[in-house]
Protein backbone atom coordinates (compact mmCIF):
# COMPACT_ATOMS: atom_id res chain seq x y z
CA UNK A 1 0.00 0.00 0.00
CA UNK A 2 2.27 2.21 0.96
CA UNK A 3 4.25 1.62 -2.24
CA UNK A 4 1.68 2.35 -4.36
CA UNK A 5 0.97 5.49 -2.56
CA UNK A 6 4.93 6.80 -2.56
CA UNK A 7 4.54 5.12 -6.94
CA UNK A 8 1.37 7.70 -7.02
CA UNK A 9 3.18 10.55 -5.66
CA UNK A 10 6.12 10.08 -7.88
CA UNK A 11 4.10 10.37 -10.85
CA UNK A 12 2.17 13.50 -9.52
CA UNK A 13 6.01 14.95 -8.97
CA UNK A 14 7.75 14.07 -12.64
CA UNK A 15 3.94 15.18 -14.41
CA UNK A 16 4.06 18.43 -12.32
CA UNK A 17 7.42 19.09 -12.91
CA UNK A 18 6.66 18.34 -17.00
CA UNK A 19 4.29 20.60 -17.10
CA UNK A 20 6.41 23.19 -15.59
CA UNK A 21 9.37 22.74 -17.92
CA UNK A 22 6.60 22.83 -21.02
CA UNK A 23 5.31 26.06 -20.02
CA UNK A 24 8.99 27.27 -19.03
CA UNK A 25 9.44 26.36 -22.61
CA UNK A 26 6.47 28.64 -24.13
CA UNK A 27 7.76 31.74 -22.09
CA UNK A 28 11.36 31.47 -23.90
CA UNK A 29 9.78 31.11 -26.99
CA UNK A 30 7.91 34.50 -26.00
CA UNK A 31 10.65 36.32 -24.78
CA UNK A 32 12.29 35.17 -27.83
CA UNK A 33 9.69 36.55 -30.28
CA UNK A 34 9.98 39.86 -27.96
CA UNK A 35 13.49 40.30 -27.85
CA UNK A 36 13.95 39.55 -31.98
CA UNK A 37 11.37 42.46 -32.27
CA UNK A 38 13.15 44.97 -29.96
CA UNK A 39 15.89 44.42 -32.31
CA UNK A 40 13.86 44.77 -35.41
CA UNK A 41 12.14 48.04 -34.61
CA UNK A 42 14.99 49.56 -33.12
CA UNK A 43 17.14 49.00 -36.25
CA UNK A 44 14.50 50.25 -38.09
CA UNK A 45 14.00 53.40 -36.03
CA UNK A 46 14.63 57.07 -36.13
CA UNK A 47 17.38 57.01 -33.35
CA UNK A 48 20.84 57.64 -35.32
CA UNK A 49 23.06 54.96 -33.79
CA UNK A 50 22.70 56.61 -29.66
CA UNK A 51 19.92 55.27 -27.86
CA UNK A 52 20.43 57.31 -24.78
CA UNK A 53 22.43 60.37 -26.34
CA UNK A 54 20.47 62.40 -23.82
CA UNK A 55 19.97 66.40 -24.13
CA UNK A 56 23.02 67.89 -24.98
CA UNK A 57 23.74 71.55 -25.60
Amino acid sequence: MIVLIALLLLALVLLGFGFVAHLLWIAAAVVLIVWILGFARHRHGRSGGRRYAGNRR
